[in-house]
């Protein structure tokens, strides 16, 4: 389970980021109370507002960031993104402090935090497989994802409490100081130690990534699963909060509902990084799993028992967003990662903007059960489509034994090589190690 531990980067890196994203989820809550119940009275329309403006970036710059992450230091990408996050939480703490915040400042505030993640999040994601062997590179996204949710465990209890105790602006404050661990860590890493990654300068930057997916069917499944839990399932802030107010609970209240998810998404990350390699059949009951779950939390009648049901929302959404990152991680021609890795983080936040005005609306108008049962739906949905595209390919069929059981032959393969050749124009060389594909390594019947 913890085998990426064995490199010293990989070790320095995971604390450091534990730092940090504890912060983060502080920040995280308070943002969304503020704009909650501060900025405005209840609106949970102006909250979809300001989760699409902050995860709207990924979407739009997608194209840019991908190439970036690609063609320069990943290293020195993460200096620069967290510096900036680290100042504009300094910059929101002190006009919160002063009382001089406002709603539409705090939506500019959310653009800015979206364009700095836009360019942090493709590069950290791949920055994670220059730190391990190729092999351990599966556990090392799952132990990262596991990072993020202790971090959810502890993060927005912590921040809850803390806008209760102190005020929201001093959670900006206590968010910007955690930033300091992450910056630390990026600076004790081993350069020397990474791993030599294929570079390719002239190859061209969004087009030669989305047609490098459209040429791999298994991805654009992944992707289109990914998006409609993104879009529609995804939006926790509103969920949690709403419901919340509904119990009649204050920031703590949110805050332990955030932190209780966060039981389930840390274990379902630590089960993934027991598993020797993502496979896209565990997406795909995962997702059927998140939308059966949703949909009986959205039933339940008291605080404790909507909180119990959270335990196993959190578990199926990380299990399916820790699987869908490390296939596409592991399965990809390295250098294009950066590339794709930038187009799969433009569908998991990116899908924000979409989902989130619309479920702030459903739970203005109609409650925040119902804005969480289309959330539901719409895992309900994506495990139809993982579904579909197992019985199209032909890798779910009837045992030759028997007429009711059924087999999924994983053992077909897909000619990874003629795809690719397909998806880039020219040609990929590399200036220092030569690309070797294997024909089982991506999107093969194995990895399915």
């Amino acid at each position: 389970m913890f085998r990426s531990f064995g490199a010293y980067n990989y070790r320095i890196w995971f604390f450091g980021a534990i730092i940090s994203n504890i912060g983060g989820w502080m920040q995280s809550t308070a943002q969304d109370w503020v704009v909650l119940t501060e900025l405005t009275h209840n609106d949970a329309t102006a909250m979809g507002a300001t989760m699409a403006l902050q995860f709207g970036p990924p979407l739009v710059l997608v194209g840019l960031t991908g190439r970036v992450a690609d063609r320069f230091d990943r290293r020195r990408i993460l200096l620069v993104t967290q510096s900036t996050l680290m100042a504009l939480a300094i910059a929101v703490a002190v006009l919160l402090l002063t009382h001089v915040m406002t709603l539409p400042l705090m939506l500019v505030f959310a653009a800015c935090f979206g364009i700095a993640n836009a360019f942090d999040a493709p590069a950290r994601q791949a920055f994670v497989s220059d730190m391990v062997s190729m092999e351990n590179a599966s556990n090392a996204v799952a132990l990262n994802s596991a990072s993020f949710n202790m971090a959810r465990l502890i993060g927005p209890a912590v921040g809850g409490l803390a806008i209760v105790a102190l005020g929201s602006g001093w959670v900006f404050v206590a968010n910007a100081a955690t930033f300091l661990a992450m910056i630390v860590a990026l600076l004790l890493i081993r350069t020397r130690e990474l791993m030599p990654r294929p570079k390719n300068r002239r190859a061209g930057g969004l087009i030669v990534g989305m047609r490098y997916v459209g040429s791999r069917p298994d991805l654009v499944v992944v992707f289109a699963m990914v998006f409609l839990i993104g879009a529609f399932g995804m939006n926790f802030p509103i969920f949690a909060s709403t419901m919340a107010l509904e119990f009649h609970k204050q920031a703590d209240g949110y805050g332990v509902l955030s932190s209780v998810l966060a039981i389930g998404s840390l274990t379902g990350a630590l089960l993934a990084a027991r598993r020797d390699r993502a496979r896209v059949r565990v997406l795909m009951i995962a997702a059927g799993g998140f939308g059966g779950a949703s949909i009986v939390s959205a039933q339940m009648p008291t605080y404790v028992s909507y909180a119990v049901t959270l335990v196993f929302v959190g578990f199926s959404t990380v299990t399916m967003l820790t699987t869908a990152n490390g296939y596409v991680q592991t399965t990809t021609d390295p250098a294009l990662r950066g590339r794709v890795l930038a187009l799969y983080m433009a569908v998991v936040m990116g899908a924000t903007p979409i989902g989130a005005p619309i479920a702030g609306w459903v739970a203005d108008a109609f409650g925040p059960r119902a804005a969480i049962m289309v959330g539901g739906a719409a895992g309900l949905l994506s495990f139809a489509i993982g579904a579909a595209w197992m019985l199209y390919s032909g890798r779910l069929h009837r045992r030759e034994e028997s007429r009711f059981l059924l087999t999924l032959d994983e053992t077909r393969p897909v000619r990874v090589v003629e795809a690719m050749r397909r998806a880039v124009t020219p040609p990929i060389t590399s200036a220092t190690t030569p690309i070797r594909v294997e024909p089982r390594a991506a999107g093969s019947g194995d990895d399915a």
